[in-house]
């Protein structure tokens, strides 16, 4: 028996360990740009927190429409008197020989009574709930406006940070090859040079190529898991996970290389920031309406019934206790006569914020407008600026090979060597910068031509 105990306890035990095991498993996560925005999409902080609004936003709605639905309540009240209330009746009541001043103490209570109540309240007529259903809707409209644009903020955002990856990755393989290049290099001229066919000088230039070389590697290569880091957050993806992207900077590049769309444009009002401003000139508009519909009357109706019973027991759970019903129907009307101006004053508060609300819109239109035209400027010097940088990369690298090989021929000085090779590198992070900004400009510019609207999930 104590075996059977044992072995049942080592099992449970294996047991725990692996779910233990299990729950602290790494996840890995190998995505594409176009896998990581639809991940982001429904797995970002701001997505999720986003959507939560629009949640949040359907059940103030309705609940500001079941405010004029009928409202059903009830109650029940038991009492135990444990000293009953007395009562003083002139005694003339009882004997009419009995002395003037002479009082009987009377209890006419029972000692224990209860009852029961259900009331059915009605509202009839409301102007300020018309209105407060008109902003419950637009509230609404507020929050998934909002959504949507936090949708395309976390859209560009996760295009940025993929490519930052990108840029750092490439860095990345590109010091590592100047790297052995340099090395190479050094490691002849360091041969040269024992050989009594070069200068020390030579050798000692190479070495502070090669340092500052591995400098920029150690810092790119700190910056690469930064920048995965960062993108891990963006996505929603906890940072101690593993994440692979799996494009390359420059298929992505070609990929985003779009000069159609810079004939592209649109009507700034299916912005989303003109909407959104429009959203809240909406919703004064409708302060403006609550407030004016506080002075109408408000009719409201209610009915209710009730029974109760008392006894000197506790029988309420007795069929033979007797019970006495009661019901009442009424109607109530509450009529706004007289505020001393309170009214007025809030009316105009409102009128006001509205008349700020249109010039805010107004600006939004404008504004809308010259964000697209930067955005376009943007992106057309990205593009442009990419065909430059892919030319002086071709013409650095082809300066640097020729004085590589005039240097290793005696014809080039290890410092005009060294400048080319500066050159060069600065002429490959320029172009990998490039890359990068044809890429993060095409998502700004695509972030204010989007025209997109709320869709509710799908169960």
């Amino acid at each position: 028996m104590r075996k059977t105990i044992f072995l049942l306890i080592c099992v449970l035990g294996s047991l725990n360990t692996s779910k233990a095991q299990d729950s602290t498993e790494v996840q890995s996560y190998a995505l594409s740009l176009q896998e990581a925005i639809t991940y982001g999409l429904e797995n970002s902080y701001d997505a999720k927190n986003a959507y939560t609004d629009v949640e949040i936003a359907l059940k103030q709605k309705w609940e500001i429409i079941a405010q004029g639905l009928p409202q059903i309540s009830g109650e029940v009240t038991y009492q135990n008197q444990f000293i009953q209330p007395t009562s003083f009746i002139p005694a003339v009541v009882f004997d009419p020989s009995a002395a003037p001043g002479d009082f009987i103490p009377v209890q006419f209570s029972q000692k224990q009574n209860a009852s029961a109540v259900a009331t059915w309240n009605q509202l009839i007529f409301d102007g300020s709930y018309i209105v407060g259903v008109q902003s419950a809707k637009t509230l609404l409209q507020i929050s998934e406006n909002a959504k949507v644009k936090t949708d395309l903020e976390v859209k560009q955002a996760i295009i940025e940070a993929y490519g930052n990856v990108l840029l750092a990755q490439e860095s990345v393989a590109i010091l590592q090859k100047n790297i052995e290049t340099v090395n190479k290099n050094l490691n002849d001229t360091q041969k040269i040079f024992e050989n009594g066919l070069g200068e020390e000088e030579d050798v000692e230039q190479l070495q502070i190529t090669a340092l500052n070389l591995e400098s920029q590697l150690n810092s790119t290569v700190r910056q690469l898991a930064i920048a995965y880091d960062m993108l891990k957050l963006t996505l929603g993806i906890p940072i101690d996970s593993k994440l692979v992207v799996t494009d390359a900077l420059e298929d992505l590049t070609m990929q985003y290389y779009d000069l159609n769309l810079l004939a592209r444009d649109i009507n700034p009002e299916k912005n989303i920031d003109y909407r959104i401003a429009e959203d809240q000139a909406n919703l004064a508009e409708t302060e403006v309406k609550l407030e004016k519909s506080k002075a109408l009357p408000t009719l409201s109706a209610y009915v209710n019934y009730g029974a109760a019973g008392a006894s000197n027991s506790f029988t309420f759970l007795s069929d033979e206790q007797r019970y006495f019903e009661q019901s009442i129907l009424g109607v109530s009307l509450s009529v706004p006569i007289f505020s001393s101006g309170m009214r007025a004053a809030r009316t105009a508060q409102k009128e006001l914020a509205y008349k700020q609300s249109l010039e805010d819109l107004e600006r939004a239109r404008n504004q809308v407008k010259l964000e697209i035209a930067s955005a376009r400027n943007d992106y057309q010097f990205a593009l442009d600026n990419f065909a430059t940088q892919e030319k002086n990369l071709d013409l650095a690298e082809r300066i640097e090979n020729k004085n590589s090989i005039k240097f290793f021929e005696g014809i080039a000085s290890s410092f005009e060597l060294s400048e080319a090779q500066t050159q060069l590198y600065q002429a490959q992070q320029d172009y990998l910068q490039a890359m990068y900004e044809v890429i993060a400009n095409k998502a700004a510019l695509e972030k204010v031509l989007d025209t997109s609207v709320y869709k509710p999930k799908e169960d």
